[in-house]
């Protein structure tokens, strides 16, 4: 814990600096740095509490151990003992706690995502799958206490969903929702199936942070913006003004089309919220792709090409292929039961760099 414990000392030299810089006056003045701090001094607030908890815990044992040394009574002599045997454990746990905590950090970890789901492979049954991945990720959002609204759709004859992209706001949305990113597989029977054969369908899911403007600053001469009339169904213009809005980043080629909304101002602001956070996943991604593959978790972000899990509902199972976890409760899972699944995939992850870190 040598290494550890210079690394914690840095950390909390760093908290007791953030917390002089964010009530400096000037600091508080400027807006975009404020913030920065306070995110920052947020980010470590947990870390330098349970470092002060290990330093309580390693005080009062060797103050017990000290005390053992002493000719006690029997009575104070097993009191003591006893709580040197609860006091171990707890240091142990701090220490695995810590070391956790140390790990290099996702800074998009506590962000809000949008998150884009498209029927893929297998037609209409591809566009159904799509719409229950929808409703697995509303009822999962739902029991985290997240806030969930639709920013684009566009959905089939028979009910699913062609895409459809989603904000989803709360705490840590993106640290647990951010292995979601890939394609997704099904396999059971469809309803229009007379025979009763079991056909293979996938959708693919994206997940991106959702950008502020402290990370990213998109040059209007950028964007090129083209306003068009919003179409219905069978092309029936739906209004007769030029409400749609369809956005290209140009240095990008990212383009983002909006007609959800009945203004062409909203669609505008819409639109700009998904090109921000499209953009910001670009540059990231890229930024990634730099990395050394061996360096990179075996979890990973995922590509959205990358086959992640396959669901069997004719057996009732949906296995994570990246970590080999199976679970045979799909009909909880399709209800929002995602939490195991999740839970097993962010300890992966941390497993992993714990054993980088080691080898270092």
């Amino acid at each position: 814990m040598d290494e550890i414990f210079e690394k914690l000392q840095s950390v909390v030299d760093r908290y007791d600096e953030l917390n002089e810089l964010i009530s400096d006056p000037e600091v508080i003045a400027d807006t975009k740095r404020f913030m920065e701090l306070s995110k920052e001094e947020g980010s470590l607030r947990e870390v330098v509490a349970a470092y002060n908890k290990y330093k309580d815990v390693v005080s009062q044992l060797e103050d017990d151990k000290a005390m053992l040394a002493e000719k006690l009574d029997d009575d104070m002599n097993e009191m003591v003992k006893s709580e040197i045997s609860e006091l171990e454990p707890q240091k142990a746990e701090l220490e695995e706690q810590i070391k956790i905590m140390l790990l290099p950090k996702d800074p998009n970890d506590d962000k809000n995502i949008i998150m884009e789901i498209h029927g893929a492979a297998g037609g209409d049954e591809g566009s159904l799958f799509a719409a229950d991945l929808y409703n697995m990720y509303i009822r999962y959002a739902e029991s985290q206490g997240w806030k969930t609204s639709i920013i684009d759709e566009s959905d089939t004859e028979v009910g699913g969903f062609k895409e459809i992209a989603i904000m989803i706001q709360g705490d840590n949305v993106y640290s647990k929702l951010k292995f979601e990113n890939g394609a997704h597989r099904v396999q059971r029977v469809p309803s229009t199936e007379s025979a009763g054969r079991i056909h293979t369908s996938t959708a693919t899911v994206g997940v991106m942070p959702e950008a502020e403007d402290v990370d990213l600053e998109i040059d209007p001469k950028d964007i090129k913006t083209d306003v068009y009339r919003a179409s219905g169904a069978g092309g029936q213009h739906v209004n007769k003004t030029s409400s749609a809005v369809r956005m290209t980043h140009l240095p990008t080629g990212i383009v983002v089309a909006m007609q959800d909304e009945r203004s062409q101002q909203q669609n505008r602001a819409k639109a700009m919220q998904v090109l921000k956070s499209r953009v910001y996943d670009y540059y990231q991604q890229q930024e990634e792709d730099k990395y050394d593959a061996e360096r990179k978790s075996a979890v990973g972000t995922g590509d959205r090409s990358e086959r992640i899990r396959t669901y069997n509902y004719p057996q009732n199972r949906v296995t994570d292929h990246r970590i080999g976890l199976t679970v045979n409760k799909l009909d909880k899972v399709m209800n929002g039961d995602l939490e195991d699944i999740i839970d097993a995939l962010i300890l992966s992850d941390q497993t992993e760099k714990l054993e980088q870190l080691k080898n270092e």
